[in-house]
């Protein structure tokens, strides 16, 4: 127990994995094999435990800087100012040796460096790239982002002689570039370097990409300030409209509320669909822009009319988060269509910060649910305790539903079952539910509708604290199990809606025992000599008693159909097809099919 505690304590001081291994191989010296084998359990435990904290510090982390970096740019006004930020955010938020920021010229066709941090060389501070040139040049010319992990060996863009050696005196080995983009203009570029290689994940680019869009703006609206600060109204009133919407997200505001503050500033309705088209938030007529609209708003990074509607792609770099619809305007002036783009770049942070934090709460839901379910026993108090954490109360009763769809994914089915119960995850290849109230059938229909495909529902409960509930969870897999070999897919019933076959399946029942005293000499038969009597009792009376049906399903002659029955009825008796005893043995067939 005390290297048990040992391992806790490092675990709370924040202790990496070597100092955990060492204290693990240390401790394991004189121990049992049975010992020993514990204690690498309770070491490879409390390993995962930190890497779990490890990760969701890290996302913390980020998204922390994200939402620091969007509120930074939104109060900066001066340019020079602005860039400075944009490119501090990026080298802190990626973690990587050097980040930089240029600038397009459209007249001399080039794209030169602007800002850096973190670079050494003066050669490379003052470089400058023809479009097409070098991995930034390209992004400029595509409007792509483009990562590499070597940036020498890479084949994919123009080197030359004057890029390649400011490269090389900074002695950056890894780069990616996004691009920073106003519309269907590329203004500049903005980068991560690494002197050492690496592989920029997905997640990666897609964060730098959301951040580069949000710089384009903040780039953009320095800039017209500095000029036209008294002469540009309509900029003015984007840029706090912009402020406005950011202060909102940064303080925890929802999608409804969102669309509801960029209504009111546009006079219209607003409809906010996710990329799938699952509409999130909608204040007025409710509308769902066609795929060809969103797609060609998300190619021109503009709002794009469409009838009397206009439809803004929310997007982080190339990626779709989602699609902002505005009613109510058949037409737009420039300033109001500039407003609703810069309301879809707030919408995409919205989406992008949801997005995270639905991940790392399915995660510790998941983590919560597989606990519960697998060693309830183990520590009850501390189950309950992370419930809580949850906004879920294990100590109190809950019913627990199991749902199954052959025409659907765990994971869809999953989102789908969020608005149903208290808790959902999917543990053991089955999407699991704890709810307080819910009616299994009334939760089948619901989720039938909603995923096109039929959803069964097992239930059991209400059980109160993780044991019980660990065992209504087996009792509802029970259940599932028999409403499906009755053929009752596509609805939801607990053991007491099940009538006889319920109350065998029940916690309380001998099963086992109600199959011998009813089939026993039948089933002790076909396992001693091979044959198919259960088969063939089984198919007879689904035949309606019939030998000549039967014969047909079990592919043998009507004889052998007899010759059979003959043996069953010198096994289980003459009186074996009598009303009374047909109905048990029928009942101990279905039972039989349910528990095998």
């Amino acid at each position: 127990m005390k290297a048990f505690r040992e391992l806790l304590e490092l675990l709370a001081e924040g202790a990496d994995g070597e100092r955990l291994t060492k204290l693990a191989a240390s401790r394991a010296l004189g121990m049992s094999p049975d010992e020993a084998a514990e204690w690498e359990a309770a070491t490879d435990a409390a390993l995962r435990v930190r890497h779990t904290l490890v990760e969701h510090q890290r996302r913390e982390a980020e998204l922390s800087a994200l939402v620091d970096t969007a509120n930074d740019l939104a109060r900066l006004r001066d340019p020079d100012a602005v860039l400075r930020q944009i490119v501090h955010r990026v080298r802190m938020l990626l973690g990587v040796d050097v980040s930089y920021l240029s600038l397009n010229d459209d007249v001399g066709g080039q794209t030169y460096m602007r800002v850096t941090e973190g670079s050494v060389s003066a050669l490379f501070q003052q470089l400058s790239l023809g479009i097409g040139e070098g991995l930034g040049g390209l992004v400029a010319q595509t409007a792509l982002p483009y990562a590499t992990p070597d940036y020498f060996a890479d084949s994919r863009f123009k080197h030359t002689t004057v890029i390649d050696t400011a490269v090389r005196e900074e002695g950056l080995v890894s780069i990616i570039g996004v691009p920073l983009t106003l519309g269907r203009r590329v203004i500049g570029v903005l980068y991560a370097a690494d002197r050492a290689f690496r592989s920029y994940s997905p997640d990666e680019v897609a964060l730098l990409s959301s951040l580069a869009d949000h710089a384009s703006i903040s780039i953009d609206n320095a800039q017209l300030l500095a000029e036209t600060r008294r002469a540009n109204e309509s900029i003015r009133r984007a840029e706090e409209v912009h402020d406005r919407l950011t202060d909102l997200v940064l303080r925890g505001a929802d999608a409804p509320a969102v669309a509801a503050a960029v209504a009111q500033v546009l006079d219209g309705g607003i409809v906010l669909h996710d990329a799938t088209g699952v509409q999130l938030a909608c204040v007025g007529k409710s509308v769902l822009p066609p795929a060809h609209v969103v797609a060609r708003a998300q190619s021109s990074g503009r709002a794009v009319s469409n009838g009397d509607t206009w439809v803004c792609a929310a997007l982080a770099g190339p990626e779709l988060l989602g699609s902002l619809v505005l009613t109510g305007r058949p037409s737009l002036t420039d300033a109001d269509r500039l407003l609703f783009e810069r309301a879809s770049l707030v919408t995409a942070l919205l989406l992008l910060l949801r997005r995270s934090v639905a991940h790392v709460e399915e995660q510790v839901r998941g983590e919560l649910l597989t606990d519960l379910l697998t060693t309830p026993d183990r520590n009850p108090g501390s189950l309950i305790a992370r419930g809580r954490r949850l906004g879920v109360n294990l100590a109190a009763p809950h019913s627990v539903l199991i749902a199954h769809a052959d025409g659907v994914s765990r994971g869809r089915l999953a989102a789908s079952a969020a608005g149903h119960a208290a808790l959902v995850g999917v543990h053991a290849e089955q999407v699991v539910l704890l709810t307080v109230d819910g009616d299994p059938d009334k939760v089948a229909r619901a989720l039938t509708n909603a995923t096109g495909c039929p959803v069964t529902v097992g239930a059991a409960g209400p059980a109160t604290g993780p044991v019980e509930l660990a065992a209504a969870h087996a009792e509802a897999g029970r259940c599932l199990r028999a409403l499906r070999a009755l053929g009752q897919d596509g609805t939801g019933a607990c053991m007491a809606g099940l009538g006889f076959v319920g109350v065998l399946l029940g916690d309380r029942a001998d099963v086992d025992g109600f199959l011998r005293s009813t089939l026993g000499p039948v089933l002790d038969y076909d396992e001693r000599r091979g044959t198919e009597l259960i088969r063939t009792l089984r198919t007879y009376f689904e035949c309606g008693s019939s030998l000549t049906a039967a014969k047909d399903v079990l592919h043998v002659h009507v004889n052998t159909v007899t010759q059979r029955l003959d043996r069953i009825a010198s096994l289980l008796g003459e009186d074996w097809n009598t009303p009374e005893r047909a109905l048990e043995l029928q009942l101990a067939l279905r039972v039989l099919t349910i528990s095998s």
